[in-house]
């Protein structure tokens, strides 16, 4: 290298000048042949690189070594409180003595390092305990977290240093979300879409780690942070996301009356395999509910959608469309109403990695079931060339669309799907004459009741315009012949005479 032929330059000129230098001296301190150099040390280039990377890689070992043994320690730990407290019930005051003794602890393990801070104060605690679910959703809720913390500690060894500073970086960063509790869900998720383009610009500029690399690191970082975060940051109470669920869930529950032909979707559910990919669909749609990772809630919606492409497929006898695609997207919402749609649609939105949302498939079929979503809370009587009676007919159960005769079914279709329309057909005419009953039921009482009130209100008005009026009972008259004052005054009665003859 050029340093070893200018420190042979200047070996010379020293001798020259009459100046004694010991070769010896120069030499590199592992005996390789090279000069040395004093900033490394004594070493020449290559030997000090050697000695550099393997005090590195050692210094790396020793971390990982006591990372894992203070979380064994920790897993022990939690274990055996776990059994002690199974054996013996503690009372309210050991409970605070033992949660203020690990407070205070300055230990720092691996589950203290992924576990968020301490709450703010005693009310807002006694406020999440009085909400927190039940202790086996806990308990459930720990074992993942403390599966999803392994496997990101495994992933991070491959980085070597990257690993660490992603794993200092996503410490950093839940310690700063668990001070921001109070901020609004739009502040927390700019916070959360602002580390994620922090992490991928270091881990591309800094790190010089590849595209493909970087987009695995990516997702273990979302699975990891997102997993910590998720009971905070879904469907937080300072949100109105609760309400759009349960409005949402209402719509779609009136609108159970749509059919597919209304929709054009391009799927014959009477075909076996078409029949079982609307099912797998439905069920994809309503797993997304059960995942904590934005990226699981993606998968969720983009096997639910390559099932329906599947179906379309298998029944048009060639690649669908996406005008296809999205009316068939609509009818599996409508018929599988997945639980709290716009909660995950919101989470997705707001605490998704946005490179997975603004390129590849999943932002994509995203996108659809957005617009899907959007199309149902919006339908109408001319979305599905209805006439608005009808579409008030139906809406409010009045009626409902006419089902396929059974003269029209094709030959080759079994008798179980013929009579199960045939006894819909009977439900629904049965259905018909019930509501029809009932309203002339109804319509029977009104009259009834118009009947007596106006009967009533005419003997009001007779007896206002007639008065009834009794006069008070006369005296009875006294007899002729009684003794009376008065009587002293007339002549006396006749007397009968006899006359002879």
């Amino acid at each position: 290298p050029f340093f070893f032929l200018n420190r042979k330059k200047m070996n010379l000129k020293s001798e020259r000048r009459g100046i004694h230098v010991d070769q010896s001296e120069l030499l590199c301190k592992k005996g390789c042949g090279y000069y040395g150099n004093p900033a490394w040390q004594g070493f020449c280039s290559k030997c000090w690189r050697e000695e550099y990377h393997k005090a590195r890689q050692k210094q790396i070992q020793e971390d990982w070594e006591l990372a894992e043994r203070l979380q064994r320690e920790e897993e022990e730990a939690y274990a055996s409180s776990q059994s002690t407290q199974g054996a013996q019930s503690l009372t309210f005051s050991k409970f605070e003595e033992k949660k203020t003794n690990e407070k205070t602890r300055k230990v720092t393990t691996v589950k203290k390092f992924f576990t968020a801070s301490s709450r703010a104060g005693a009310k807002k605690a006694e406020i999440q305990e009085a909400k927190a679910p039940s202790p086996s959703i806990n308990r459930q809720a720990s074992i993942e977290t403390d599966r999803v913390s392994k496997e990101f500690i495994e992933f991070l060894k491959t980085y070597h240093k990257p690993g660490q500073d992603i794993y200092k970086q996503c410490k950093l960063f839940l310690d700063t979300m668990n001070h921001k509790r109070d901020l609004s869900i739009e502040e927390q998720s700019e916070c959360a879409q602002d580390f994620y383009q922090n992490v991928a610009d270091k881990l591309q500029t800094r790190w010089k780690v590849p595209p493909e690399k970087v987009e695995k690191a990516m997702d273990q970082i979302e699975k990891y942070i997102m997993t910590r975060q998720y009971k905070y940051v879904f469907c937080p109470e300072t949100t109105d996301d609760e309400k759009k669920d349960l409005a949402v869930q209402k719509r779609i529950r009136a609108l159970h009356w749509v059919t597919p032909q209304m929709l054009c979707v391009p799927v014959n559910e009477e075909i076996p395999e078409v029949s079982d990919m609307v099912v797998k669909a439905i069920t994809d749609i309503i797993e997304m509910d059960s995942k904590r990772v934005p990226r699981d809630k993606l998968a969720c919606i983009t096997k639910c959608s390559k099932h329906i492409f599947n179906a379309i497929k298998v029944t048009k006898n060639e690649p669908a469309s996406a005008d296809d695609f999205l009316p068939t997207l609509i009818y599996i919402v409508l018929k599988g109403n997945p639980p709290r749609l716009q909660s995950n649609i919101q989470y997705i939105t707001r605490f998704c990695n946005p490179s997975r949302l603004m390129t590849g498939e999943d932002g994509y079929y995203f996108t659809n079931l957005c617009c899907a979503v959007a199309f149902i809370e919006k339908l109408d009587a001319q979305s599905l060339n209805l006439s608005q009676e009808d579409f008030d007919r139906f809406m409010t159960g009045q009626t409902s669309p006419k089902k396929q005769e059974s003269d029209s079914f094709s030959p080759d279709v079994c008798l179980g799907v013929k009579q199960m329309c045939k006894s819909l057909d009977l439900l629904s005419q049965l259905n018909e004459r019930q509501e029809r009953i009932v309203s002339e039921a109804k319509k029977l009482e009104k009259d009834l009741i118009d009947w007596t009130d106006g009967i009533t209100k005419e003997v009001e008005d007779i007896v206002e315009k007639y008065p009834l009026e009794i006069k008070p009972k006369s005296q009875a008259l006294a007899a002729i012949d009684s003794e009376n004052v008065e009587n002293d005054k007339l002549p006396p009665p006749l007397q009968p005479q006899v006359y002879a003859g």
